[in-house]
């Protein structure tokens, strides 16, 4: 089991080298990321872009690769579309944004004649580690793509959230569904669709080794004594391994606490689909994004193993 980021770096440097295809590879903060990536032993970077321009900024930030491949295109829209095609091609494992629209770079990921298969709910997973603060990985969804999850959609956020953690090597696996309170409310429509995935969890929709909580409220799967207190017993009680958030609002208020105000590390991809895709913002530390790597790296590698 990979309970901290400094064995999620180890696990992915042991695995098979993965091919991490990079779209619009043209600014600093992409060629920095792969750069580290390859010299960790976390990925053979694929630069997707104008290769003029990637070697300008190669050259500002004094980065010469060693094995990376350069695929010329003439603008971010063919860049999309080539790093996709070699996905499908099996020419590479796993793809990630570089200086392209959000938009733009997953519309050619989904696109349902030239994008990647979407068998199930596509979403954004994030991951955190609090040295200090909690025992082991915290992983969260969604935060960043899913705005106002219905019932099968949080379904889908629970089994991809659970592909995950087995990536990671954890079973059995805790998840939390958050919520205001513990008790169910009608007028509160989140704590109604926790009942009832946590009575999915139970019957073991999502794995025999799944135990599915819920409505909690955020303390309780982050503080056993806080569950003490409440006089809540669970096995996810101060334990949690996945926490399963209403709204992006509450997702995301909870991943930029960490990150902004205790200045926390963290690690995501976007999960649904046949690869992992790797979705950093220009303000994730240098730290972040090399972490995501490595856990794109990790899940490519479980992928073609499962």
């Amino acid at each position: 089991m990979i309970s901290n980021y400094k064995e999620l770096l180890e696990k992915a440097k042991a695995n098979e080298t993965m091919r991490l295809a990079c779209v619009a590879a043209e600014d600093a903060d992409s060629i920095k990321s792969l750069y580290e990536a390859e010299c960790e032993g976390l990925a053979k970077p694929l630069l997707f872009g104008d290769k003029d321009k990637i070697a300008q900024v190669m050259a500002e930030e004094n980065v010469t690769f060693k094995d990376a491949e350069i695929i010329h295109c003439a603008d971010p829209l063919e860049s999309a579309a080539k790093a996709v095609q070699y996905v499908k091609e099996g020419k590479a494992d796993f793809i990630m944004k570089g200086l392209i629209d959000t938009n733009y770079y997953l519309k050619a990921i989904i696109n349902k004649e030239t994008g990647l298969p979407v068998p199930g709910q596509l979403n954004h997973v994030m991951t955190f580690y609090a040295e200090g603060f909690y025992k082991k990985i915290i992983i969260t969804s969604d935060g960043g793509m899913l705005l106002y999850p219905t019932l099968e959609q949080k379904d889908g956020m629970i089994r991809n959230a659970v592909n995950v953690a087995r990536a990671l090597g954890i079973s059995p696996v805790k998840v939390a569904v958050i919520c205001a309170k513990e008790k169910v409310n009608p007028k509160m429509p989140p704590t109604v669709d926790a009942a009832e995935l946590k009575k999915r969890g139970d019957n073991g929709d999502y794995g025999e080794d799944v135990i599915v909580d819920g409505p909690v409220a955020l303390d309780i799967p982050l503080n056993a004594e806080c569950a003490q207190v409440k006089g809540y017993n669970s096995p996810v009680a101060g334990d949690a391994d996945i926490l399963i958030f209403p709204t992006i609002e509450a997702g995301n208020i909870f991943g930029k606490t960490t990150t902004a105000l205790y200045n926390m590390p963290c690690a995501g991809v976007v999960v649904g689909t046949t690869v992992p895709v790797i979705l950093t913002s220009r303000a994730d530390s240098d730290l972040s994004k090399l972490y995501s790597i490595a856990l794109g790296s990790i899940m490519a590698n479980y992928n073609k193993k499962a």
